[in-house]
């Protein structure tokens, strides 16, 4: 049997931080299946998915928590199979470019979740706009969409949205998403 094991870790950003967490992960003998993981603003964030053998899944959980300390925050749950969409869903490849401003996120995330849409993976950033200089906002998002909401029902509530915020969108075809 197999421990999906998901691990957040949040704190001042310095060498080795990764390394602590791999040594740690090698040594119960967990694969690394997934991360994201960042500097922002000075500290390190990280998420990261371990599948480890279920005989070492406490000594893992145990031997991470150990590098929790005042500059690090390790928080770890396990993963479940109600995690799984109970409904037939198909992936859609959002990407997002606008120029920046507040809301964005909860403009999008709120028509997202009126049609039973969720987010599987999302990433944003903030950069200068190559010709103008204005704060441009991106986002790229992989979504789990009902089969049942049409692609076009989709494209016509984001680009409602992409009028409202002056932004562009674009989706692409759910099945080139892997």
């Amino acid at each position: 049997m197999i421990t999906s094991l998901v691990v957040t870790i949040v704190g001042t950003d310095r060498p080795g931080l990764v390394s602590a967490v791999s040594d740690k992960a090698a040594e119960f003998g967990a694969n690394w299946a997934d991360s994201l993981m960042a500097n922002l603003a000075g500290q390190f964030a990280g998420i990261l998915l371990l599948h480890v053998p279920s005989r070492n899944a406490d000594m893992l959980v145990a031997a991470l928590k150990e590098l929790d300390s005042a500059n690090l925050h390790v928080a770890i749950a396990r993963g479940t199979a109600a995690s799984l969409p109970q409904k037939p869903a198909r992936r859609i490849k959002l990407e997002l470019i606008g120029q920046d401003r507040p809301g964005i996120i909860h403009h999008i995330s709120s028509e997202l979740a009126k049609h039973n849409v969720s987010i599987e993976k999302l990433q944003t950033h903030i950069a200068s706009g190559a010709m103008s200089g204005e704060q441009m906002f991106r986002m790229d998002a992989v979504l789990m969409a009902p089969t049942v909401l049409s692609e076009d029902a989709l494209r016509a509530t984001l680009e409602g949205l992409a009028n409202e915020l002056m932004v562009d969108i674009s989706l692409d075809d759910p099945r080139e998403v892997g």
